[in-house]
């Protein structure tokens, strides 16, 4: 270290003559500066091979995971004698009551971006286009889904099937439900208290009475009600805590009950039916099935187990109000497909719908538009969907206002998903953007059918029920089987008689 500070003192007391040549000291520079460039040389290809070698067993590690679990996904979903029967019986040693092994994964398609098209094939010989028409919700549409021809034989099924009313005028039996629920005054004013401040606001009762006795109530209506029932006493069109204590449970209802609704005024205004599309059913259902199928990319056991084809028939002046079509699974919440299974009772019961197709069977004259208020918006607040004199929720009087609207055109076919994933290749949280309903019929008719595809998000008891079909009809098949058997050897005894 001394030596390079000699050097630069030479150079300060000798800077009035030229510098002589130090050819030692460059050669002594050299030197060391070699056996540190070597030394580092060595140490960086130490790393570097190290470096790779993690890279290797990564890649390794990633591939033979991968492998396994494609395999695993494949023996569950691919084959339906065999789905979920694995899950029951992969290890005989394992107690019954340690669960299922969590194997099965639900493939979920990427929507990319807004306006992205993806090439899917559904019919032989043919390649369909979908495009995406939200990511929020995941929300893609089908072109010529259907032909003309088979959305005709829907129809005329239906109508030999025989149509009904989608809902009955004024629901009753909540004030039974109530108390099977035990719940106070208290608890039923906090629930429905969304902003906590003591307070019921006018979007909020409206928004529960909706929901619970089917009629479309507007701010106009409320006020006539808290008039006739003598509630709000103040008549500042809120009520308090005090205020609602002396309301019963199934006040609303007695009330409209008295004065009579309106066809109008009910939350769905339609007509539907159920179509079995299983085997024995007509050929084009059956192939509608199959479609559903190859679109969602989920497995046969699932599309088959789920709701029949629901078709609907929307008469000038039909409409359906913005709804989900599932509601968010909650603890105490059951599925309606898996409850018998789960052998569990729950006054709290949910569709589990978790993806929705919809298809088109005419084109509509004029409205009847599916309308998704906040497709694609930046948050989701229910107490935002009715502000002053606009209600997203209304799609006899606000349609025009919601985010996205999709024309009927026959043989389009729509579908999307009304639960997130939960990151691990099952069902998530409610996707609450998926948010939609049917606008009001102006000028025509309007028919369209759904395809619902039923999953728990308790995976544990999609896993049970899976396994409790497969076991009836395993026991259903044996029954068939002996009683040909019998069939047999009564005819062959017949036959030596």
């Amino acid at each position: 270290m001394m030596e390079p500070q000699d050097n630069i003192e030479e150079d300060d007391t000798a800077s009035s003559s030229p510098p002589p040549r130090s050819l030692p000291r460059q050669r002594v520079s050299l030197q060391k500066s070699s056996v540190c460039s070597r030394s580092y040389f060595m140490v960086v290809m130490v790393f570097f091979h190290v470096y790779i070698i993690n890279v290797i067993a990564l890649l390794l590690y990633v591939h033979y995971n991968n492998g396994s679990n494609a395999i695993t996904a494949n023996r569950d979903f691919t084959s339906k004698d065999n789905s979920y029967k694995v899950n029951g019986e992969s290890d005989p040693q394992t107690p019954a009551d340690s669960g299922f092994p969590r194997n099965m994964h639900l493939p979920r398609i990427e929507g990319i971006r807004v306006g992205h098209v993806q090439k899917v094939s559904l019919v032989p010989g043919k390649v369909h286009e979908m495009k995406t028409l939200s990511l929020k919700p995941l929300l893609f549409e089908i072109p010529e889904f259907l032909s003309e021809e088979e959305c005709g034989v829907v129809v005329r099924l239906a109508q030999l099937k025989g149509l009904m009313e989608s809902q009955v005028m004024v629901p009753e039996g909540q004030e039974e439900l109530n108390q099977q629920l035990n719940l106070s005054p208290e608890e039923i004013f906090n629930f429905l208290d969304l902003n906590q401040d003591g307070q019921l606001q006018p979007h909020e009762i409206l928004t529960h009475s909706r929901v619970r006795d089917g009629i479309w109530l507007t701010s106009e209506n409320l006020k006539e009600i808290y008039d006739g029932l003598k509630v709000d006493q103040d008549g500042n069109g809120l009520l308090s805590l005090e205020e609602f204590r002396h309301l019963k449970s199934d006040a609303f209802q007695r009330f409209l009950l008295k004065r009579g609704v309106e066809r109008s005024q009910l939350v769905r205004n339609s007509r539907h039916t159920w179509l079995y599309q299983g085997q024995g059913a007509h050929q084009v259902l059956q192939d509608l099935r199959k479609r559903v199928t190859r679109l969602t990319r989920l497995p046969s056991s699932l599309v088959e187990l789920s709701e029949p084809l629901q078709v609907v028939r929307y008469e000038q002046g039909g409409h359906y109000h913005a709804h989900h079509d599932s509601g968010p699974v909650y603890p105490e919440t059951a599925c309606t497909h898996t409850r018998l299974a789960a052998n569990t009772t729950s006054p709290f019961q949910t569709s589990c719908r978790y993806i929705t197709v919809l298809f088109y069977l005419n084109n509509v004259e004029e409205g009847g538009e599916t309308t998704f208020p906040v497709a694609d918006n930046r948050t989701y607040e229910e107490a935002s969907l009715i502000q002053n004199d606009v209600d997203l929720l209304d799609t006899r009087k606000h349609c025009e206002k919601g985010n996205l609207r999709v024309k009927p055109i026959k043989g389009t076919a729509v579908f999307w998903y009304n639960y997130l994933s939960d990151g691990r290749g099952w069902v998530g949280e409610q996707d609450e953007y998926s948010l939609h309903g049917g606008c009001v019929v102006t000028r025509g008719t309007k028919w369209v059918a759904n395809n619902w595809i039923n999953v728990d998000p308790d995976y544990q008891r999609q896993a049970r029920y899976q396994q409790f079909v497969s076991q009836q009809q395993d026991k259903q098949e044996q029954e068939e089987l002996i009683s040909e058997m019998n069939s047999d050897q009564h005819i062959e005894r017949h036959q030596d008689l």
